[in-house]
């Protein structure tokens, strides 16, 4: 009780989270999940613009072009690609252009774009597999580091611990192992939840390397008690890369 008590507005906002996220994967709809994964990949965006001091609003425009683009491509993950090529072309051509402007077409762009595709490819239960694994690193390591951790993990996040990190890493890799066998068989399901788990834990170090450079302690605001779109979903934007990849890979 006390721990509800302490992070209620946090666990309240948590299960209207989860409560969205599995109705939506209940209906299963391909437009409805291109619609709210394209909402939470804008504001994302948008989160991304702040972080990267970034403040050419039209680039929400051409972001938008790109999750449009995305519902109609079959190979959605190519589109970060072919944005690259275009962008450095046009800087080719206009010097006035900066790098940094394309850094929101990088992050969140690449991992918002892997997720659609992974649905588009291998199901909703491929999503409800990185869900999974990606939330029980979380718990996991909240729970271990809060218990037992001792050794500092990194300087970036100097809250985190080698121990609590190490137990996430155990608990999701277990969890999603047997959630994994929906979609691949025993081997590979221990293999790509040890690699995405992994994957989340940097995927988190490195949003908090943005913030850090951005002097802000949340991403945004949006998200009572969890702060901006970009806190809730920067472990899955690196842990979908590396799912799908080792999908395509090991499958």
């Amino acid at each position: 009780m006390s721990i509800f008590q302490d992070h209620q507005t946090r666990i309240t906002t948590g299960l209207a989270l989860v409560g969205a996220v599995l109705v939506i994967g209940l209906i299963d709809n391909f437009f409805l999940m291109w619609l709210v994964l394209g909402a939470v990949y804008i504001l994302a965006f948008k989160e991304a613009l702040n972080l990267f001091k970034i403040e050419d609003e039209s680039l929400v425009l051409y972001a938008i072009g790109v999750w449009l683009v995305a519902g109609l491509y079959p190979y959605g993950d190519d589109l970060f690609v072919l944005a690259g090529v275009a962008y450095a072309s046009a800087i080719a051509y206009n010097k006035e252009l900066e790098w940094k402007s394309f850094f929101p077409f990088i992050y969140p762009t690449a991992g918002m774009l892997f997720i659609f595709t992974m649905y588009q490819e291998y199901g909703v239960l491929s999503l409800l597999w990185l869900l999974v694994v990606v939330a029980m690193t979380d718990v996991g390591a909240y729970a271990v580091g809060k218990s037992v951790g001792k050794t500092p993990f990194c300087e970036t996040s100097p809250n985190k611990t080698m121990e609590g990190v190490l137990g996430g890493i155990l608990v999701a890799t277990l969890s999603g192992m047997f959630v994994g066998l929906f979609v691949v068989d025993l081997g590979v399901s221990f293999v790509i939840s040890f690699m995405v788990a992994t994957s989340s834990i940097f995927g988190d170090l490195f949003e908090s390397s943005l913030k850090r450079a951005a002097d802000v302690k949340d991403s945004g605001d949006l998200l009572p008690g969890h702060g901006g779109v970009l806190d809730r979903i920067d472990g899955y934007l690196f842990g979908a890369i590396v799912m799908l990849v080792l999908l395509r890979g090991l499958v």
